[in-house]
């Protein structure tokens, strides 16, 4: 079977094929959407004797590669490969490895194996099969929450056989060139804070003109388009979108308002919820895939970026989740585009992420470093889309509301003037952030602006004059915010120094009585949302890292108990463990498997196992049931075996099995129970498929089987 690829797979898969064969290692870097994972069933189908080992992070995204191949190879799929997972295999022992014996080893999504327990048996069986060919699929070698680790550096020595970055693929025209349509929801909000401001204002002057302003921004206001009009403009009524929220709490808002801003697209939508900490995920983003229907289909989701998470011909994103980091704004608009895809998608912006510009220019400078490249080394023919469409459909109002701003804003020299009094006042420039002079200038916010515009965390002209100015007047240019970062940072610091880890309660204080604990916790919340991204910058998160800043706590946490569960079943043969059983590393294992069941059953508050989590731990024989269902399934078990060797479910109350368990009374037990009411209907019907009877014959029993 010869199968067919992209052109610019089809290189990728030539420069892989040399580097094997000259090196043993080679990785293919390319973004979600161009088919890498055909590369790798490329080299199964021209190898077909060879013994292929195939590693992911799930059987998830296998099932959907081999739906995609199947779909493009006209239902053929390679027989060479043995599929595992991460997991699969980091709970495997070295007889079990010893088996596999590959010829090739295939490590998708390859940036995953940075993780401890899932690196351990990716290591363990490169030991085990050093003549093995290695190759690495992934969207990006490096793992950001890990100290920045590059894994093609780790796991193949810098060996890269193809990289392809997301601005690169559009240039050349191999994923579309998205559509951005710019707009925000909130306007009504904004008007109302600066008609506040407006209100209190001292000055006639500044509020006569401002009130001014106010009326024109209304007039624009009214006459501009709604969130339903512009999506109405914009999409598809059969097409399918992602809509990116940033909470649960959020997540059920917005969809609180599907009728309303999305009825002039379609009036009936089909709406659908999906993401991680869900257990119906799994089956909702399958029925959004599946959905042919006459509709606009809309998937509502919250942290939907991990590997596989692919829709064929999907319509653009809604970004309703506020994004300034440029690897984020990435992995949202990756989900709607495809190397197969016909149409530009629409991306749309509701939430004003042109303001981070970074979000966007992240892949515009990559199309402008490509489309440079190009040219210079004399292969223009490769540039096919130079940039992306954006469409402003607020912008007369956005310009309003600067104008009506530049109102508000005392110039330069005014506020300078304010500064030195409450220098001299003051003897500092420590102004609180809400501190207005008495002729109502917004002294404080003043300040803490010409901090941010010489930090560079905003758009400004501060020139050597005007800083050398403020300095003469007391101005420190560190932040009451940033004094108290570097604080926190210290005591974080020293806390990972004494303990090795930054794992600690909400509710901890320092002995200086800082309370450490809580900020921790709020720059996870930070983190997460993509709120006060100028307080947890880049470098911030690097430092954070640096001391081994965990950001997904309750994450960490299950993988320290899922680790203790692996060495229960070493060393116990199962996963029966005793409810008050401790671990000798402190681990309450017992309690913390209980609470797994719990959760996952619905009965305690909280999160359940994610899918995978539960395919984890069925792996090591979970036992999700409770003790007295387990005791009712033994007791079917003995039964069989009773039915299996005497050929009849009559027995005696006094019999008891080969290894002392009393099945008679168990079985009879059973009867009274079906007399008393108390036997469900689905155990009564469990039973009576066994032969069972519910008029007890204590003294009568069939004689065993003869075989043979």
């Amino acid at each position: 079977m010869s199968l067919e690829l992209f052109a610019h797979n089809q290189q990728a898969y030539e420069a892989v094929t040399q580097m094997l064969a000259l090196t043993g290692k080679a990785a293919v870097v390319h973004p979600t959407g161009t088919g890498k994972s055909f590369i790798g069933f490329r080299l199964c189908a021209d190898y077909p004797n060879a013994r292929i080992c195939w590693l992911s992070p799930s059987e998830y995204i296998v099932r959907t590669q081999l739906e995609n191949l199947r779909a493009a190879a006209h239902g053929w799929a390679p027989e060479n490969i043995r599929f595992y997972t991460y997991a699969k295999l980091s709970q495997m022992g070295a007889d079990a490895l010893a088996e596999i014996r590959p010829d090739l080893i295939i490590l998708d999504e390859f940036h995953r194996c940075g993780a401890q327990q899932w690196g351990a048996g990716v290591r363990a069986l490169l030991r085990l099969n050093r003549d093995a060919r290695v190759l690495g699929l992934s969207a990006t070698a490096i793992r950001y929450l890990d100290n920045q680790r590059n894994m093609v550096k780790e796991l193949f020595d810098d060996h890269i056989a193809s990289e392809l970055s997301l601005g690169e693929a559009i240039v050349r025209g191999i994923l579309p060139a998205p559509k951005y349509v710019l707009t925000v929801y909130d306007y009504e909000k904004r008007y109302n804070d600066y008609r506040a401001r407006i209100l209190r204002s001292k000055s006639a002057a500044v509020r006569d003109k401002a009130e001014r302003e106010l009326e024109s921004l209304r007039r624009a206001l009214d006459q501009a388009d709604g969130l339903d009009e512009i999506f109405a403009k914009h999409m598809d009524p059969n097409g399918k979108y992602l809509v990116f929220c940033s909470s649960l709490h959020h997540l059920q808002q917005m969809r609180r308002r599907v009728s309303q801003w999305f009825a002039k697209v379609d009036p009936k939508p089909q709406v659908y919820t999906a993401y991680s900490a869900d257990a119906g995920a799994k089956a909702a983003f399958s029925a959004f895939k599946q959905d042919a229907s006459k509709h606009l289909k809309l998937l509502f989701t919250i942290d939907m970026l991990n590997e596989g998470i692919h829709v064929d011909h999907l319509s653009g994103v809604v970004l309703f989740r506020p994004t300034v980091s440029p690897i984020v704004f990435k992995q949202q608009i990756g989900r709607a585009l495809s190397a197969s895809g016909q149409r530009a998608p629409v991306i749309f912006d509701v939430v004003n992420n042109i303001d981070t510009i970074c979000a966007i220019s992240a892949v515009e400078q990559e199309m402008q470093l490509a489309v440079s490249d190009y040219r210079s080394l004399g292969i223009p023919g490769y540039v096919v889309q130079e940039r992306f469409r954006v469409v402003d459909e607020l912008g007369d109002v956005r310009a309003l509301f600067e104008r009506l701003n530049e109102t508000l804003t005392a110039s330069w020299d005014t506020m300078y003037a304010c500064a030195s009094s409450y220098f001299a006042a003051h003897g500092d420039l420590n102004v609180p952030k809400r501190w207005q002079t008495p002729e109502g200038y917004s002294l404080g916010s003043w300040v803490y602006t010409q901090r941010r515009v010489y930090a560079g965390e905003l758009y400004g002209t501060l020139s050597p004059e005007r800083i050398a100015k403020l300095e003469q007047i007391g101005m420190i240019w560190d932040s009451a915010k940033d004094l108290a970062w570097r604080r926190y940072y210290a005591a974080a610091a020293a806390y990972w120094e004494r303990n090795g880890n930054l794992v600690i309660p909400a509710k901890y204080k320092t002995p200086e009585g800082l309370r450490l604990g809580a900020w921790l916790a709020n720059l996870r919340t930070y983190r997460k949302s993509g709120l006060r991204s100028s307080y947890l910058s880049k470098q911030r998160i690097e430092a954070l890292d640096r001391i081994g800043m965990v950001w997904e706590v309750a994450d960490y946490l299950w993988e320290q108990y899922f680790d203790a569960c692996m060495q229960y079943v070493r060393e116990n043969g199962n996963l029966q463990v005793p409810t008050d059983y401790v671990s000798k590393a402190g681990f309450r294992l017992g309690s913390w498997l209980r609470r797994q069941k719990l959760l996952r059953q619905g009965k305690l508050p909280g999160t359940p196992p994610s899918p995978e989590q539960i395919s984890r731990l069925d792996a090591l024989g979970m036992q999700w049931d409770g003790r007295y269902e387990q005791a009712f399934r033994n007791g079917v078990q003995h039964l069989k075996d009773f039915c299996a060797e005497r050929g009849c479910a009559d027995v005696p109350v006094s019999y008891a099995a080969p290894d002392g368990y009393r099945l008679g009374r168990w079985l009879d037990r059973q009867r009274q129970a079906q007399i008393r009411g108390k036997l469900s209907p689905e155990r009564k019907k469990d039973l009576e498929r066994l032969g069972v009877t519910w008029k007890e014959k204590p003294g009568v029993s069939c004689e065993p089987r003869v075989h043979g």
